[in-house]
């Protein structure tokens, strides 16, 4: 039977009890569209959830839920314009088309029968009930387990209350996890002491596993007596507060009291991140006169010794992160240090400087680390963002952060996010505001103009790539004119570079030539280089073959691929390597082509760059059907018209784009027939990005068709390259400074 697809997590220790539970949340999801699972902090309700989750093995299951069990963790979401993000971003869709998030969402779940899980909802019950309504109303095949602190109250949720474990169950986890702590002995002799200790905590599983984790240093009887003192003296809490909350804080905060000095301190500053953490940042973030930067990492030990903080593995390596109620906790701590607003900065701080080093390293051998470790830090990327825009005087510092982060918007299939932040740092209400420079702020090196200028760039390319040209337009246009105003070269070669793009995929080909010329030649002068620089290159070359000049493209191409192999980019090797092969198409190099499209498709997935993925299963396409397999060439066709859906217009909507993939079908339509050739393009529609990538990269099937033109310039070529050689002799070399301004600029 093959695994149900999906992203919930391993687990990483023993599951223990609840079976009763389990087995009626089971029962349940088989009668329900939206349940509910609900309890206090530290009950347990994620696990059961992901528990219950993970169990979707039978075979009427795996039917139910065909298109996968997906965990959305939403608990350090606190925008409600991030909403519909998280959810694209936990279900994996990645999307260029500009399409608002809940578009997308929509349109991905319409024709799917999955179970979505929403953990962790609410601080943003309102828009998430909204959000959640909408979706199962467009959406017959959706199933939701949300899994909060209250209901979502809407029509058809069915809520099924968690409450504590039982005695027995209990009982048996502290047993359970004991062993994680202090192998040993079983603890037959202590039965009676634990379950006493398990009935003082009231059964709450988060207390019972803090409980243990203080086997290492103490007894069974010592953490009875010690836990039942504390008891005594905070029984008198909160009159609003419910007692299983009491009782959950008052474990948390015993282990608190246990705690050394030094480690009270970490838990309450480790409570400035909303996400997962690395070493470096803690030391960075968290270090101090009080807490010395050698002692960290032993401090840091002792806590995940004793379940304050949590380490996991991950694609970027080691992070560590701690359970939202331990968090909380600790904020509260924090506040009362009067120290919350200083470790908010010091957490910014460090993601500027993480984001402006990752930036510098993207254009290196380091560029998939890079992707992984910009993943792995998005959710302190948007706390870091968030107080940026929220602090009087400091909009330029998000409109650094926004457009330090074109590499990961663009590169990594994160546009839609990308622009959200975008936009929201350069609102003329966020913009306005006056600088209030503190002292040992960060700084970002180019000013405060130089910050804005950058941001607009890089939502001029972003707006480009969903194919929302008037925004595009508008952006560059205000860019480039205030960079002329202030003096910036950079940023006004920038503007000028993404023009010359955003002409390029319109089709104006001869425009397009002159405005990354002259992008190329201002990046040469100012000495910049970079996977931008590179791109510039690689869309010169695109813009070359499809006016003809085959030679200077591919020239261009190899210079690129030099530069790459040198540096270890791969980013934009995989461009200049799709013109590459876009050139040897045209000439009839039918197997050269397939070996660089190969590569390319390859990189292109690694990175989840949508637009350069489907611009190469395109060409794909064209290769096989001149390969001579016409119903295969249909397949890839219709994969690529399912990735197009998630990118814009097919093709850009260019006649100049469009004219070989039109050759392409009419070829294979003649072959095949008009029906057959259906049934195959429906046959690639249906599959998912990894299955197509999977299909572009298998090579010729055996026993096709001959080739119909196995070698010599293509029929089809969209110029003659002879006819362009002269002509071109006359122009400029592709890195000459030409004209910036003017009509080279405009």
């Amino acid at each position: 039977m093959r695994p149900v697809p999906g992203n919930l997590p391993a687990e990483l220790n023993r599951f223990v009890g609840r079976a009763d539970e389990l087995a009626e949340l089971t029962r349940l999801l088989g009668e329900v569209r939206l349940l509910t699972l609900v309890g206090v902090g530290g009950v347990g309700k994620t696990r059961l959830a992901v528990r219950a989750a993970l169990s979707v093995r039978s075979a009427d299951l795996e039917k139910r839920y065909c298109d996968g069990v997906w965990l959305a963790e939403l608990s350090a979401i606190r925008d409600p314009g991030l909403l519909d993000h998280a959810l694209v971003d936990a279900l994996r869709v990645t999307d260029h088309s500009g399409r608002p998030a809940r578009e997308v969402l929509r349109a991905h779940l319409a024709d799917r029968d999955l179970l979505l899980v929403l953990d962790g909802f609410e601080q943003l019950v309102d828009p998430c009930a909204e959000l959640v309504r909408d979706l199962l109303r467009h959406c017959p095949g959706l199933q939701v387990l949300a899994v909060g602190r209250r209901p979502l109250r809407l029509e058809g949720e069915r809520t099924v209350p968690l409450a504590p474990m039982s005695d027995t169950d209990a009982a048996r986890l502290f047993a359970d996890r004991a062993l994680d702590v202090a192998p040993g002995p079983a603890l037959d002799e202590h039965e009676d002491a634990v379950r006493e200790l398990c009935r003082r905590l009231d059964g709450i599983p988060l207390a019972v596993e803090l409980a243990a984790a203080r086997l290492r240093v103490l007894s069974v009887d010592q953490i009875l007596r010690r836990i039942d003192d504390r008891f005594h003296l905070l029984t008198g809490g909160s009159r609003g507060e419910l007692p299983r909350h009491r009782t959950l804080r008052t474990a948390i905060g015993w282990s608190h009291e246990l705690c050394a000095p030094a480690e009270r301190l970490l838990w309450a500053r480790l409570s400035v991140f909303a996400g997962p953490f690395d070493l470096e940042a803690v030391e960075y973030v968290c270090a101090g006169p009080e807490l010395p930067d050698e002692s960290v990492l032993d401090v840091l030990g002792e806590l995940i010794a004793q379940s304050v903080v949590v380490r996991e593995e991950s694609p970027a390596g080691p992070r560590y992160r701690m359970l939202d109620t331990v968090r909380a906790y600790g904020a509260e701590w924090l506040d009362a240090l009067a120290d919350t607003g200083r470790m908010r900065r010091r957490h910014r701080d460090w993601y500027m400087g993480l984001v402006t080093w990752c930036e510098v390293d993207w254009f290196s051998p380091r560029q998939v680390e890079i992707a992984a470790c910009a993943d792995s830090a998005l959710p302190n990327l948007r706390a870091a963002i968030e107080l940026c825009l929220e602090t009087a005087g400091e909009a330029h510092l998000g409109q650094h952060l926004t457009g330090t982060l074109w590499f990961y918007w663009a590169g990594c299939g994160r546009l839609a996010e990308g622009r959200h932040w975008l936009e929201r740092s350069l609102a003329p209400e966020v913009s306005r505001d006056e600088p209030q420079e503190e002292p040992g702020e960060w700084h970002d090196g180019e000013g405060h103009e130089g910050a804005r200028l950058k941001a607009l760039w890089v939502l001029g390319y972003v707006a480009i790539l969903q194919g929302d040209n008037t925004a595009a337009v508008r952006a560059l246009y205000e860019c480039r004119g205030e960079a002329a105003r202030t003096g910036n070269a950079l940023a006004r070669a920038y503007a000028v570079h993404r023009l010359g793009c955003l002409a390029l995929l319109t089709g104006d080909m001869p425009r397009a030539e002159r405005l990354l010329r002259a992008a190329l030649g201002a990046y040469r002068e100012l000495g910049e280089i970079n996977s931008n620089v590179l791109m510039g290159q690689a869309e010169l070359a695109l813009s070359l073959v499809f006016q003809g000049d085959l030679d200077a493209a591919v020239a261009l191409c190899a210079d690129v691929r030099e530069i790459c192999e040198e540096s270890g980019e791969r980013w934009a090797r995989s461009y200049a390597l799709y013109v590459h092969a876009y050139a040897a198409w045209t000439r009839g190099r039918l197997g050269e082509a397939r070996a660089l499209l190969t590569e390319a498709v390859t990189i292109h997935h690694t990175f989840n760059d949508l637009v350069g993925l489907v611009l190469a299963m395109e060409l794909m396409a064209l290769v096989t059907a001149d390969e001579g397999d016409p119903a295969e060439a249909a397949v890839l066709q219709g994969a690529a018209d399912r990735l197009w859906r998630s990118v814009g217009a097919p093709l850009f909507g260019s006649p100049t784009f469009g004219a070989p993939h039109e050759e392409c079908e009419r070829r294979a339509t003649e072959l095949l027939g008009p029906e057959r050739y259906g049934a195959r393009v429906a046959e690639g529609r249906a599959l998912s990005p990894a299955s197509a990538v999977g299909r572009a990269l298998a090579g010729p099937r055996a026993g096709s068709v001959p080739p119909r033109q196995p070698s010599g310039e293509r029929r089809h070529a969209p110029a003659r390259e002879t006819e362009r050689r002269t002509e071109r002799e006359t122009r400029e070399p592709a890195g000459s400074p030409g004209q910036i301004g003017g009509e080279a600029a405009g």
